[in-house]
């Protein structure tokens, strides 16, 4: 009888101890095939679970010297110290010789990398995983929004526990234990670790995009750039200033450095600082140390970034300009260029205002570099052949091409006169590419671009335009010569103006009559004009040619407008050209015939004249014949006014008084020699 009263209770005592169970491990929807497995699961998990019928003490016995870290288990605790600190990975992968440290995830391994298992499914939105707990993770933090682990130091919330811990860790802790063996960089998480000699040191990159087949190391990187690139979403939007991004990190980077002005990583040499250590990085190898890793195969140019190398290909050697401005039709070859036509251009926005003298820029760098340069007077490149310090990369750039390099190219272009680059049009080659750019925008495809706005003149560069109102519209000549005095509108002007005048250079000689000029452009015109006989200016009053235009402007303003704009400040005559009133003062005020003819010694105050004295005296040319008569004359003068007088019967008076003011001078040096005994 007591027996069977005792196996009575035993019994409902074990129908008991399954309904509490039961009971205690509802609330977490988790099933236990025994007693053991639940008590265990609920000491080790669920630390302050006690709102249960049981209410269970949770213990982690297992305590590991070297990280700290506590278990429930004591194979959990012997497979840490196995996997973690010891780095064995006993278990090896037949397909990939991938190694794990735990039998289950090779196993695991097998059945969702090469047998493609997704085992799970979600039954909300039917997305499948291959392991258990991504699932759980996947509804918890999307379905259900849960982040039910909070850090006490900042309040961020997290979906696993774990990843509450590595923040703590890795963040306020500062704690990076895993190292790299091939290059000695720090992590503080082993997915980092992994991660980076996977895609530094063994160059793998496993993601390839099937619409451009570009190839990333990461699949969140891979993602990023179908969803920003090929699908143009921008999600996250900045709340002070409205712009977009692709990431939400790009957002807090972007409020981190332009709202709030964190400037976090500071160069060690120059004490410039950077929002991002990317850029810190950036700078201290093209600054500091000079380096342009990336190569062009096609010229053996150099440029600091792969971005630029890419750029560099598609619109120089491609020619691709893909970005048109929707306002004006310019186009582009990157994005961001576009962009930032676009805002400083049409709408006209400087959105960076400097707090020292309030001028505003409508680009950051400039920004920046006008800070460093003016208020801080920093100069942080030098030239290394002459140690000459600069604000701007630019300048040390101008200064080295112009002063160090612009022997090389002169000699190169001008004496040697190599034109590397040719149109493909018109076949005219140029010594400088820019040349050649600004050649082909103006001249063939009649890009005006650049109009003033007082004269609405046009003009196919920008410098141009601004030359042109500088020195047409405000009348200033900045650029004054130390030796005269005189003042020129254009620093080039002067120069070619002390090359040629003072120190007599005539560095372009032409190839077919050896004549030296002091000006490229005098030359073209002498081949032009000369040797090619092209008159290609004609006048539409009188149809008269030029060889240049601005021989046909000062034949319309003298001839038919009858302008005569500079007067002699003595006798008052007034004349069309500038030169003909210096020869005027030269000549008759002055007295001055700097032209000696070398056979009779008579002098001349014109070069031309002496030239047409030798040519009709003492070479006997006469080139002008009468269509009439067949009388020759050494002067065109001469012929018009013998076809005047003698075939119309013209009487010119004048010219009867010019030759019998001539015949009483010619008798009076007779008179004269033969009184002296010389004739």
């Amino acid at each position: 009888m007591f027996a069977w009263l005792l196996a009575i209770f035993i019994y409902r005592m074990a129908l008991l101890s399954r309904a509490s169970l039961a009971a205690a491990a509802a609330p977490f929807g988790l099933q236990f095939d025994n007693r053991h497995n639940l008590l265990l699961h609920i000491q080790t998990v669920h630390e302050d679970h006690t709102d249960t019928d049981l209410a269970f003490k949770v213990f982690k016995n297992y305590f590991c010297d070297d990280c700290g870290k506590k278990f429930g288990k004591k194979s959990n605790w012997l497979v840490h110290q196995k996997i973690v600190h010891e780095g064995r990975k006993d278990y090896a992968c037949d397909y990939c010789e991938k190694t794990f440290g735990a039998k289950g995830d090779l196993t695991r391994h097998h059945r969702t990398v090469h047998e493609g298992r997704k085992d799970f499914a979600c039954n909300k939105c039917e997305k499948k995983f291959g392991q258990k707990p991504g699932l759980l993770y996947h509804q918890k933090s999307v379905h259900e929004g849960r982040k039910d682990y909070s850090c006490d130091k900042c309040e961020i919330k997290f979906t696993l526990k774990s990843n509450m811990f590595k923040h703590q860790r890795t963040v306020h802790e500062g704690r990076k234990d895993f190292a790299c063996d091939s290059c000695e960089k720090i992590y503080g998480r082993k997915s980092s670790l992994l991660s980076h000699q996977k895609i530094v040191h063994e160059g793998r990159k496993d993601y390839t995009c099937d619409n451009c087949e570009k190839k990333y190391g990461k699949k969140r990187n891979l993602l990023l750039h179908i969803k920003s690139v090929h699908e143009g979403r921008k999600d996250f939007e900045c709340d002070k200033c409205e712009k977009k991004f692709s990431s939400k990190q790009y957002v807090l980077l972007h409020q981190k450095t332009v709202h709030e002005g964190h400037k976090d990583y500071a160069c060690g040499r120059c004490e410039r600082k950077f929002g991002q250590k990317s850029d810190l990085f950036r700078h201290q190898k093209t600054v500091h140390k000079s380096l342009k890793d990336f190569l062009c195969d096609k010229d053996g140019e150099k440029l600091k970034k792969k971005s630029y190398l890419l750029v560099h290909q598609k619109t120089v050697h491609e020619g691709r300009k893909d970005f048109a401005c929707d306002k004006c039709e310019k186009k582009f070859g990157s994005k961001s260029v576009l962009l930032k036509h676009q805002r400083i251009v049409h709408e006209g926005r400087k959105d960076y205002v400097c707090y020292d003298c309030d001028k505003t820029f409508g680009q950051k760098a400039h920004w920046i570099r006008h800070k460093n340069t003016v208020h801080e007077g920093r100069k942080d490149y030098a030239c290394d052949k002459c140690e000459k310090k600069f604000g701007r990369k630019s300048s040390l750039l101008l200064h080295q091409r112009t002063v160090h390099e612009v022997l090389f190219r002169h000699q190169k272009t001008v004496h040697e006169g190599q034109k590397d680059f040719s149109c493909d049009k018109c076949e005219k080659k140029f010594g400088h590419k820019i040349h050649l750019w600004n050649h082909e925008r103006t001249v063939h495809e009649g890009r005006k671009g650049f109009e003033c706005n007082e004269c609405e003149k046009k003009f196919g560069q920008k410098s141009h335009l601004f030359d042109h109102q500088k020195t047409v519209h405000e009348g200033r000549k900045d650029y004054a010569c130390d030796v005269c005095e005189k003042k020129f509108g254009q620093k080039s002007d002067l120069l070619k103006h002390q090359r040629t005048v003072h120190e007599g250079r005539r560095d372009y000689a032409c190839d077919k009559c050896e004549r030296k000029f002091g000006r490229k452009s005098h030359l073209f015109d002498h081949q032009k004009t000369v040797h090619e006989g092209r008159k290609d200016y004609a006048c539409d009053v009188c149809e008269k040619k030029f060889g240049q235009k601005s021989d046909l402007f000062r034949h319309q303003k003298t001839v038919h407008e009858g302008q005569k704009d500079f007067s002699c400040e003595k006798c008052e005559k007034k004349f069309g050209q500038k030169i003909h009133l210096l020869n005027h003062e030269r000549t008759v005020h002055e007295g001055r015939k700097g032209f000696e003819c070398n056979e009779c010694e008579k002098k001349f105050g014109h070069k031309h004249h002496l030239l047409f004295h030798q040519k009709t005296v003492h070479e006997g040319h006469k080139d002008y014949a009468c269509d009439m008569c067949e009388k020759k004359f050494g002067q065109k003068s001469d012929l018009f006014r013998h076809q005047k007088t003698v075939h119309e019967g013209q009487k010119d008076f004048s010219y009867i008084e010019e030759q019998y003011t001539k015949f009483v001078k010619i008798t009076r040096s007779i008179s004269v020699k033969i009184r002296r005994g010389t004739l």
